[in-house]
């Protein structure tokens, strides 16, 4: 009697730990796919505008490396390639510029371009805003929005004659903007993506 019992006891202790074994395994393969995939990275869609100051450098290369700044025509100046066109073009494309412009003095060259200060990037709400400034133009930014972080217009502004300058091949423009249409969900196309250097002025 007692050899069965201790006979059932063994059996038992091992088919618990056979099955913890086997749960801990399952866990284990489990893991992976449950794990999230992490966030892109969208720094490299990021629009270069003039006024902003890139860090551009090449691997392995000391002499091609540095700070340059996006020159108010849209260019910029670097060693080897000399003058490249930087403005309206994403980080990564002008990456890709510039490397295939090195290619030709060196070889497989990696490049890496950072934007250090957007400073050209800017949007300016002005006149009777709550928050009048300058803010950094995130990307697809409208009118409504800018007017939201400028604190919203204050109660004697003339919210139906607002504008918004824009300069488009060395002219200067202005869009008209009904804030009460677009406010009661009409008229909606006023209101637009702003670019990097747009003024919304609130009279």
């Amino acid at each position: 009697m007692k050899a069965f019992i201790v006979f059932f006891l063994i059996s038992f202790v091992t088919a618990c730990s056979t099955t913890s074994g086997s749960a801990g395994h399952s866990d284990a393969a489990v893991t992976p796919a449950t794990v999230a995939t992490p966030n892109v990275n969208t720094a490299n869609s990021y629009v270069v505008q003039p006024g902003d100051m890139l860090t551009i450098s090449v691997w392995k290369e000391k002499d091609l490396e540095g700070d340059v700044t996006v020159r108010p025509d849209g260019g910029l100046n670097f060693p080897l390639i000399g003058d490249i066109t930087a403005s309206g073009k994403t980080v990564e494309e002008l990456r890709k510029d510039i490397t295939a412009k090195l290619a030709k003095y060196v070889p497989d060259p990696v490049v890496t371009v950072i934007v250090k200060q957007s400073l050209g990037n800017q949007i300016f709400v002005i006149g009777r805003v709550n928050k009048p400034g300058s803010f950094p133009a995130m990307r697809n930014m409208d009118v409504m929005q800018a007017l939201s972080i400028a604190g919203g217009p204050t109660p004697y502004a003339s919210v139906n004659k607002i504008k918004i300058l824009r300069r488009v091949n060395g002219e200067l423009k202005a869009i008209p903007f009904k804030y009460s249409k677009v406010e009661k969900g009409e008229d909606l196309e006023q209101n637009i993506i702003l670019e990097g250097g747009d003024t919304v002025v609130v009279p």
